[in-house]
């Protein structure tokens, strides 16, 4: 796809634009008003009692702190709400209503099947629940998303290969693929290789949060020990990038191998902006690597925690970089080749969804 003048963009083309969103946290994802329904019938305490709207500030205004530790904790409030089969599904459920609003077309989202055993469910009826809840928003959508489990184990836990196993074992009914997550720092992806070479021998998918809060090495790790196919976040292969005065760029040898081998990077800006990973969006490193042609993803991470959306991070990297439909046609296209999904259906959705989503919007942009 060649550069070109950016089209006019307004934020309701951009809330219309079809759009792939691989890395976005289930748990990071509820309605403030969902957890205090949760809340209420299950008996867990919550940090503010003033309702759903003071609730809701209260995620974003705590996950606001720039540090990715303390980013962590505002999950025990919805973790917490989440340990039954019937919140799973319910959560799951508006999951899905969520996107479609906001034109996803596709998603893969994640979570922690381990953290959502305290009160009796096996990991197995766990993965059930998330799996209903996701068939009945996506039955209700019609044919609009297509959405698929990612499997994610804790780092700083020792059941990696559990739920390696499971997201095996489930594959085939809605499970796309495995991740590991949790603070990076002292919780190396090598902790894991056992799981990973797992996945490896079953040909299957993953995924690893690499290169968020922590640097090169654990970049490298997750790519060279653990055979991963994706970067979750990976934005500090930053650091392996020099900008000289004169405006020409020197890549180091291991962000020369991610570009050239089409590593896929599944950035979220509102996120990075939250925990510290970049000073603001214009400083982002998502302008270079873009401009660098890296295989860039735009997602959302946690869209309660960030107060955020695939629509608000496209239209803010729009306006911080000047973006045009072309530009985010671009990132749209990069994510649904990197999604794991069969060949054949990533390229139906990139030619019969996608392509035509974003010339339709195009040919309005230039009727004015």
């Amino acid at each position: 796809m060649q550069d070109s003048a950016p089209a006019p963009l307004t934020e309701e083309q951009v809330r219309r634009a079809p759009k792939v969103l691989l890395h976005d946290h289930l748990d990071g994802g509820l309605r403030p008003q969902t957890i205090v329904e949760l809340a209420a019938g299950c008996g867990h305490e919550l940090p503010v009692s003033g309702g759903a709207e003071e609730l809701g500030r209260w995620f974003t205004e705590s996950a606001d702190s720039g540090s990715l530790e303390r980013y962590l904790e505002t999950f025990d409030h919805t973790v917490g709400v989440m340990q039954s089969a019937q919140a799973l599904t319910r959560v799951a459920r508006e999951c899905v209503e969520d996107l479609v609003e906001d034109g996803v077309v596709y998603a893969e989202i994640r979570y922690a099947p381990e953290q959502h055993v305290r009160d009796g469910l096996s990991l197995d009826e766990v993965v059930a629940a998330v799996q209903q809840g996701f068939d009945e928003g996506c039955a209700a959508a019609g044919d609009r998303i297509v959405v698929r489990q990612l499997l994610t184990a804790m780092r700083h836990q020792a059941r990696s290969m559990e739920i390696a196993e499971l997201a095996i074992a489930w594959r085939d009914r809605g499970v796309a693929g495995f991740d590991i997550a949790g603070a990076e720092a002292g919780y190396p992806p090598t902790r894991h290789l056992d799981a990973f070479e797992y996945l490896q021998r079953e040909n299957a998918h993953f995924t690893i949060h690499a290169g968020e809060a922590f640097g090169l090495p654990s970049i490298w790790q997750a790519l060279q020990w653990c055979g991963a196919d994706r970067l979750g976040h990976g934005v500090r292969i930053i650091d392996d990038i020099t900008a000289h005065e004169d405006g020409s760029v020197e890549l180091g040898r291991l962000a020369a191998y991610v570009r050239d081998k089409r590593v896929p990077l599944e950035m979220c800006p509102m996120s990075n902006l939250q925990t510290g990973a970049a000073a603001s969006l214009a400083e982002h490193p998502i302008g270079l690597l873009k401009r660098l042609r890296f295989r860039v993803t735009v997602n959302t991470d946690n869209r309660l925690m960030s107060g955020t959306s695939m629509t608000h991070e496209m239209w803010s990297l729009a306006q911080a970089f000047d973006y045009g439909l072309r530009d985010l046609e671009w990132f749209t296209i990069n994510a649904m080749k990197s999604a794991f999904l069969p060949f054949d259906q990533r390229f139906d959705l990139i030619s019969s969804v996608i392509k035509p989503g974003y010339a339709a919007l195009a040919t309005e942009a230039a009727q004015g």
